[in-house]
């Protein structure tokens, strides 16, 4: 069985507060505001879902037992000197959790409410998304506790860079490969990989360029990764139209986050006649009876960073934005943004969870009870990390594919995906999310079996 162990790096300086200097030029994702009565249980919650499907394949109990804990996990504290010449101390984390498929995989989120419980759920997901998309990866998570909108973007490249240095050997393109989240970009990722490119000997820095994935075209990218996420939950979603005869052709939609999966969500399902109504951020809600126009309210955050202030729609509170009637609702903010509250409010067929651990185990059973279908996270959003797959591999064989072949090879993945879950359902009488846990684990299982891994 895997041990477990904890680095912890303290260097001996006190931080100084944070000052409100102009932010990043981009930030990936919006944090919308979760429920406030209690801590939110995010790796309980997946451990549920862990029990829940291990009985279900009858999941040895050792294996479980390996799966319930993440293999390492990595804490950081590193000085790093700000605009104005002081020093402020940030804690940083890289969970890994499990690597019996391949290296560890998952993105680096910078978020003021960033914790190591969070992190511990993130990977234990990114283990079993990558399971389920048969990509030859683990799970991993990590970040920085901190709001990257609240420093310099010369501040945001010296917390990145030193993040990597602090980090050192813990990660690497053949043992744990980060990539883009919430609060981070493509920029960011040119940046990780330069602090990690100029840590190795000169020899072989160019052979580490799949050490981050998300990087701009330029810099080793891959072409189609920007969209990748949205792209995924759009798969998903014509899937399901297409199977419970749903015509998407005049439907409407509610998109709960509009940082870059949500946008291009948003976009991406107007070229089918979606319409989107309802939109919210961190910085609020705003609804529009008539439809946004997708394109500009996403140019419009790229501008302003946020949906505050767009002139072609009208605010409304929280609780008035789950109230909207539409058809299809994609929450694709933070977790825990859907209890039973919200679930009691919604008039839509389908939710398409864009972001990781959006419904409360509590707020799916009314959805459930009012026959709403969920399509979960571990299979909707899992384009992103289909498409870092394709950015590796890439990097690896010194190539770069052409948008097409790259699309085509998302919605022929996402499709195999999708089908394979709903086979698993049927056969299991389960709820879909139960169902790509169980096509996960099989996969996990089996090559525990293979190797003979006790």
């Amino acid at each position: 069985m895997s041990d477990s162990r904890r680095i912890s790096v303290v260097p001996a300086l006190n931080p100084v507060e944070s000052r409100g200097l102009g932010g990043p030029e981009q930030v990936i994702g919006s944090s919308v505001p979760a429920p406030s009565d209690n801590k939110h249980d995010f790796f309980g919650v997946v451990q549920g879902y862990l029990g829940a499907a291990a009985r279900l394949i009858q999941l040895p109990s050792h294996i479980q037992s390996i799966l319930s804990q993440p293999k390492n996990e990595v804490i950081v504290h590193f000085p790093v000197r700000m605009d104005d010449g002081q020093f402020r101390l940030f804690k940083g984390y890289r969970i890994q959790h499990n690597n019996v498929l391949g290296p560890y995989k998952g993105g680096l989120r910078f978020h003021h409410a960033a914790s190591l419980d969070d992190f511990k759920a993130l990977a234990a997901l990114m283990t079993y998304k990558c399971a389920l998309m048969n990509l030859p990866f683990g799970g991993g998570k990590g970040g920085i506790k901190f709001d990257p909108k609240l420093v310099s973007k010369s501040e945001l490249s010296r917390i990145t860079r030193r993040f990597v240095y602090a980090l050192g050997s813990n990660i690497g393109p053949d043992y744990d490969i980060p990539a883009p989240d919430v609060g981070t970009n493509a920029q960011v990722m040119a940046w990780a990989m330069d602090a990690y490119m100029n840590t190795l000997g000169t020899f072989s820095k160019q052979s580490q360029i799949g050490v981050v994935t998300g990087k701009p075209v330029t810099s080793g990218g891959t072409r189609g990764r920007e969209q990748a996420t949205g792209q995924g939950v759009v798969h998903c979603i014509r899937l399901w139209a297409e199977q419970n005869r749903f015509d998407l052709s005049g439907k409407k939609l509610m998109v709960q986050g509009f940082g870059n999966v949500g946008s291009n969500v948003a976009v991406l399902l107007s070229h089918f006649g979606v319409s989107l109504v309802a939109v919210g951020d961190h910085t609020g809600y705003l609804t529009n009876a008539e439809g946004f126009n997708a394109y500009r309210l996403k140019e419009y955050v790229e501008q302003h960073g946020s949906i505050s202030g767009y002139p072609n729609g009208q605010p409304i509170s929280r609780a008035e934005f789950f109230a909207i009637s539409a058809d299809i609702f994609v929450p694709a903010a933070l977790e825990n943004q859907i209890h039973p509250e919200e679930a009691e409010a919604l008039t839509v067929r389908l939710v398409a969870e864009g972001a990781n651990g959006p419904c409360h185990p509590a707020g799916e059973a009314v959805l459930a009870r009012r026959g709403i279908q969920v399509l979960p996270d571990i299979l909707v959003n899992a384009g992103g990390v289909t498409v870092s797959y394709y950015e590796w591999v890439q990097n690896r064989r010194s190539e770069q594919w052409p948008l097409a072949e790259v699309e085509s090879r998302l919605s022929d993945a996402m499709t195999d995906a999708y089908s394979r879950m709903q086979d698993f359902a049927r056969r299991h009488e389960c709820s879909f999310r139960l169902a790509c846990y169980g096509v996960a684990l099989e996969r996990i299982l089996a090559v525990y079996n293979e190797r003979e891994i006790s």
